[in-house]
């Protein structure tokens, strides 16, 4: 099943102590999240999500073997070094809660992160591989719905209404008849004080 999906990382290694491999494709999409690899960084709807440094690295840790356990003891060597003097079963949970928090979800309903009993934790969300960004992907990657389109062509219709020239000769034609109702008003008041004065 893993051989279908594309790889995260390709087989080239960063040089040095802690060498991580580079990314063989640059952008993972899952829900509403899109994962930029180079950068580093979480964006949801297009806006960017604060993400702490071992938050990252337990999300990457879990999307890289999606559907599959990811136990706690691999997260804790992932996230701290053997030599680190930490409690490494609070701050896993900790830092899959913060995970979580981030991301929206809830252990009792869980849509990105499962929780395993007794194991440890799995990203069951669908992922996307991109090459690019999905605001930046050809239109014919993007199709838009007739029923989205058909609703654009209303709202670009109902802002033309709205328009500053509709809108200036609408209150300059209900000025007009203020004033003409307001005309005959006082007209029709000095009549009655012209006939009541006889």
């Amino acid at each position: 099943m893993n051989a279908e999906l594309p790889p995260i990382y390709s087989q080239e290694f960063v040089k040095g102590s802690n060498a991580t491999p580079l990314p063989a494709t640059r952008y993972i999409r899952f829900g509403m999240f899109h994962l930029d690899l180079r950068r580093e960084e979480l964006l949801k709807n297009g806006t960017r999500v604060k993400l702490q440094g071992k938050v990252y690295q337990a999300l990457l840790a879990l999307i890289e073997k999606p559907g599959e356990v990811v136990t706690r003891e691999t997260l804790r060597m992932r996230l701290w070094p053997a030599n680190t003097h930490v409690n490494y079963d609070a701050n896993v949970n900790t830092t899959v809660n913060k995970l979580r928090q981030v991301l929206g979800d809830s252990p009792e309903q869980p849509v990105f992160v499962d929780t395993i009993p007794r194991k440890g934790y799995s990203f069951v969300a669908e992922i996307e591989y991109l090459d690019q960004p999905v605001e930046q992907q050809s239109p014919t990657t993007r199709q838009e719905s007739p029923a989205l389109a058909a609703s654009r062509d209303d709202e670009s219709k109902v802002r033309g209404l709205f328009s500053p020239v509709a809108l200036s000769s609408k209150w300059f034609t209900a000025g007009v008849i203020s004033l003409v109702v307001a005309g005959m008003l006082f007209g029709a008041a000095l009549m009655l004080y012209a006939y009541r004065a006889v």
